[in-house]
């Protein structure tokens, strides 16, 4: 026993070296920068951070502290954020995962700092837990109408980077999930806030999680190709160097090699091999301005010197010096083409571009007027960002149809109709501006709705009319004894509860209206006489209403009472047609077709999410692989749990597996193959080229005699000397696909093998 109170002392003993040490570093990247020296404070939100997080580690095993630390470190290192921030930052986890509350943080940190934390708070709360499902469209309007303080956002980015970098610790199925919420949201959002290389960096960390092998091949291609292209950088930048060097500028040339995900991005859009990628390198030339008044002049004299160097693609042009992107980016783009016969493309940019460029909002302060050779002087990250955070707005509130390509189908300009509402749990909901607490209600479930007697708004009671506020927090009340009232409807603002409200006014009404034809049948019957259609008729006529249901509902009601006069009439015209009529229900569907998909697998209560699904042989027909991928054995797939319990097999690069990962997390599952080339899948595979004479032959041969593949279907046509096609073969897994390709594209004229996936 002394001898593990010893190793636990001496492991404690460790992780306060290593948390110290983790501190001092963000203290000292702070300390060098221009930002105003608060080191109290941060040292205040150090400590209160690591005492309430004391004895909890992380996955990993490392203490939990050194997660905020990390994430304060990329806010001051990479993104360039103050004292408020870094505190933010060390505390963004204090509120969710520990006894204290935001009040507790704003009475010992301030309003300010407490105010990000809340947002952090809420951001995190019910989107990203595993009951509830990541809501990705409201989360990313969320973010974006919570610009009051952009901070949140910031370092909610950060806080995303730093689980990427250690997302190793995590099971498959997560792995997945976070990859797959991290390409559907943070990138896209880092990108529009001007974060290149965070942007960057978040896409690889997630390709490489979601399809390991093609990320190692691509990163195994880039690094032999490496020498080649320092070879072509080299011969290529050596008159652009010999002509800036002349015109006497300051500059700095640079190889830009395209990214990992990028580079997959474009093989899978274009059906293209890494081979023929031929943007992999770009260069990029960054020049310090002799005076920042001259800097978008001295950008052209550049592009001029080195169009006489080498000739420019006339298609490939991008000013975005004079008319900059949406996030800020400026640079001029311009294609040459290199002595070797390649195109390359070349960006110009000044420093201060450059920067912009790469850090976003990072870069902002560090270009005064006076020039950086004043680094004494301090700044103020609260009016900073306030400056920044202008340009943004301008941004959001005019947003150009491309600028806004990253949320999927709804205009920013709607925003303003929606607010954001939160359960007493944290989930989010959106709901239109002007709602109320009976909207909210119905938006949770009917049965709330119909049962609702009141709301707590942010603990206060209010009534059923009470007109929400984005960002309140709601408990809605109810009592079974409750029931909804036709004057409800008065006050509802969102369809949906106006629909739920007249469906169960109309569905009240059905049952008065059952009750009200039992009568009637049972007074006729009294009266021996049948229920036809001449005999409702003439009641009807009699009781003035228009359609037998508002007959039944009057007599349900007791409204109306049938009585002799009633009698006397109906005695008087003979029923011609014998034979009771009743409303018979609508008769449920034959569900014997549903008995032949029994087989499939249903997961079951005990069912381990973490563990892989392994699809072989005698299971495959267990699982559905819906249409929208059409996975086949040798695809990086993944599982997701429908809503009835089934599981389905996507793969991981399909659009509707990228919503799924972003929107139902907790329902992903990793997958994995088991096959042994015994079954037969469908594969299509697109043919261009030259049509020639016996074409068809030498592609039938390749197939058919040479890999002998069974050919399914061919489709070929021919126009104007160009002929295009498919083909359907039955193959066992995906690299029998790659081997056919392989040979068909060694055929003479054949021009575009592609596979259709």
């Amino acid at each position: 026993m002394d001898d593990q109170n010893l190793k636990d002392k001496q492991r404690e003993s460790a992780d306060d070296q290593m948390i110290e040490q983790a501190f001092k570093e963000v203290l000292d990247i702070y300390v060098a920068s221009r930002h105003r020296k608060k080191v109290d404070i941060i040292t205040k939100a150090f400590n209160f951070a690591r005492q309430a997080h004391k004895g909890v580690r992380r996955l990993s095993g490392e203490p939990y502290i050194m997660h905020p630390i990390a994430v304060a470190r990329i806010a001051v290192e990479e993104m360039g954020l103050g004292s408020t921030s870094i505190c933010a930052a060390l505390l963004h986890d204090v509120v969710e995962d520990t006894d204290y509350t935001v009040e507790d943080i704003t009475n010992i940190f301030g309003e300010k700092i407490a105010q990000i934390v809340d947002g952090l708070t809420k951001i995190s709360g019910g989107i990203f837990g595993d009951k509830a499902s990541a809501q990705a469209e409201n989360f990313k309007k969320l973010l974006l109408t919570m610009s009051d303080d952009i901070r949140v956002i910031l370092i909610k980015i950060c806080d995303r980077l730093h689980n990427m970098r250690t997302l190793q610790s995590q099971p498959a199925n997560k792995q997945y999930k976070i990859a797959g919420e991290t390409l559907y949201i943070y990138a896209p959002l880092a990108n529009r806030l001007g974060l290149n290389k965070i942007k960057t960096e978040l896409e690889d960390l997630s390709f490489r999680y979601e399809h390991p092998e093609e990320y190692d091949y691509i990163k195994g291609k880039l690094a032999d190709t490496q020498a080649q292209r320092d070879m072509l950088f080299e011969n290529f930048t050596a008159p652009i160097r010999e002509a800036l060097d002349k015109m006497g500028i300051k500059y700095e040339l640079k190889a830009r090699v395209k990214s990992p995900y990028s580079i997959w991005n474009k093989m899978q859009n274009k059906h293209v091999t890494f081979d023929e990628i031929y943007d992999i390198l770009a260069v990029r030339i960054i020049y310090t301005p002799k005076e920042r008044s001259e800097e978008i002049n001295e950008c052209f004299k550049i592009y001029v010197a080195i169009n006489r160097i080498y000739k420019s693609h006339p298609d490939r042009l991008r000013d975005w010096v004079n008319h900059p992107k949406a996030n800020g980016y400026q640079a001029l783009h311009v294609t040459l083409m290199s002595k070797q016969g390649k195109w390359i493309e070349v960006q110009i940019r000044s420093d201060h571009m450059d920067e912009v460029a790469e850090q976003g909002f990072a870069a902002h302060w560090k270009y005064k007027e006076k020039g950086l050779e004043s680094s004494v002087e301090t700044v103020d990250e609260d009016s900073e960002l306030n400056n920044w955070l202008s340009t943004i707005k301008e941004i959001l509130d005019d947003p150009q149809p491309d600028a806004m390509d990253f949320l999927d189908t709804i205009k920013l300009n709607l925003f303003a109709s929606e607010i954001f509402v939160f359960t007493p749990k944290g989930e989010i909901k959106t709901m239109p501006a002007q709602c109320t607490a009976l909207d909210f209600a119905f938006q949770i479930h009917t049965f709330l709705g119909s049962h609702c007697i009141g709301a707590k708004v942010n603990h206060k009671l209010v009534p059923l009319s009470h007109k929400l506020q984005s960002g309140d927090q709601v408990e809605i009340l109810s009592s079974k004894s409750q029931h909804v009232q036709a004057s409800w409807i008065n006050f509802v603002f969102t369809a949906k509860a106006k629909q739920k409200i007249m469906a169960i006014l109309r569905r009240d009404n059905r049952e008065l209206q059952k009750r009200g034809e039992q009568i009637l049948d049972d007074w006729l019957r009294k009266n021996e006489l049948e229920m036809t259609t001449q005999v409702l008729n003439k009641l009807c006529e009699l009781h003035e209403a228009k359609k037998h249901e508002d007959l039944f509902l009057m007599l349900g009601k007791r409204s109306v009472l049938l009585g002799d006069k009633d009698l006397d009439e109906l005695r008087e015209r003979k029923a011609e047609q014998g034979g009771w009529r009743k409303f018979v229900p609508f008769l449920k569907k034959d569900n014997s077709k549903d008995d032949k998909k029994s087989n499939l697998f249903i997961v079951g209560e005990g069912f381990n999410k973490k563990k892989p699904v392994i699809i072989n042989e005698e299971n495959i027909s267990q699982y559905i692989f819906p249409t929208c991928c059409h996975a086949i054995p040798g695809d990086d797939i993944m599982g997701y749990i429908d809503n009835k319990n089934r599981i389905e097999i996507h793969r991981r690069d399909c659009d509707v597996a990228s919503r799924l990962k972003a929107s139902f997390g907790n329902r992903i599952l990793d997958a994995k193959w088991d096959m042994h080339k015994v079954m037969f899948f469908d594969a299509t595979i697109e043919l261009r080229g030259i049509d020639r004479k016996g074409m068809l032959h030498d592609i039938s041969e390749v197939i058919s005699d040479k890999l002998d593949v069974n050919m399914h279907r061919i489709t070929i046509s021919s126009e104007e000397g160009i002929f295009d096609g498919t083909i359907e073969i039955r193959v066992h897994d995906r690299s029998e696909v790659s081997v056919i390709m392989d040979e068909l594209k060694k055929i003479e004229d054949l021009k575009e093998v592609l596979q259709i996936l």
